[in-house]
């Protein structure tokens, strides 16, 4: 859906298409409330109700709506005690997905593991758990998140080679050709438009207006708006 359909459909659901109720918006405000409505609701749907799953598992809509996040970003990884880590980060990460890679001995190579996403805190506990320690023989290591690194738990049983970060990326922030950018005060001199699909960026709409109507004291247009977008889910 392009910006300017974007535009019409916020200024029509907060009734400002014919008239100068509440206040005026200008545009810098359309397109910041709209980006934060695309980290918003991404981050809603991401979040998991049961132990076993994640939010974008839970039905096929929610994998085909949060598939165009997904990105893999090759790991160079460095050898540590018990553990790779890897020495970069993406840039646009948003949250964690899984890890894959292949383990190596001196006599053989395995391609597939199962890894565990685990706590920093608790893994001298886990490494010296006979049933969850990273084990080359039954396929499976642990994995844990810090300081924008990827850690790859081995016992320094193996090696790790061909490490691969599988993660959502954050969503592409929108721009308006001419608008400013509000925090850096600079004009777009390009015109970027949202990478979801048009029926959730109609949720974004009813996001973005909800948020505009909560930001102008526009009660009725902030209910209409939330009860749309969660019962569209």
């Amino acid at each position: 859906m392009d910006n300017a359909t974007i535009k019409l459909k916020i200024m029509q659901r907060l009734n400002k298409l014919a008239s100068f109720d509440y206040d005026n918006l200008h545009d810098w405000q359309i397109v910041e409330a709209f980006n934060k409505a695309s980290v918003d609701w991404p981050r809603r749907q991401l979040h998991g109700t049961n132990l076993s799953k994640t939010g974008d598992e839970q039905s096929k809509r929610r994998i085909d709506d949060l598939q165009v996040l997904l990105r893999k970003y090759p790991l160079d990884m460095k050898k540590e005690d018990c553990y790779f880590g890897s020495i970069e980060w993406p840039e646009d990460y948003f949250e964690y997905k899984r890890v894959s890679f292949k383990g190596k001995t001196d006599c053989c190579e395995r391609n597939k593991f199962v890894l565990y996403l685990v706590e920093e805190g608790n893994i001298d506990v886990l490494l010296n758990d006979s049933l969850r320690s990273p084990d080359f023989k039954w396929g499976q290591a642990l994995v844990t998140l810090a300081n924008n690194t990827v850690k790859i738990w081995t016992n320094n049983e193996f090696d790790v080679k061909d490490a691969v970060f599988h993660y959502y990326k954050q969503p592409t922030r929108v721009e308006w050709l001419g608008v400013s950018n509000p925090y850096t005060g600079v004009a777009s001199t390009v015109e970027v438009e949202s990478e979801f699909k048009d029926d959730i960026v109609e949720l974004l709409i009813d996001e973005t207006v909800k948020i505009l109507a909560g930001d102008t004291e526009y009660g009725s247009a902030h209910q209409i708006a939330d009860k749309s977008v969660e019962s569209n889910n």
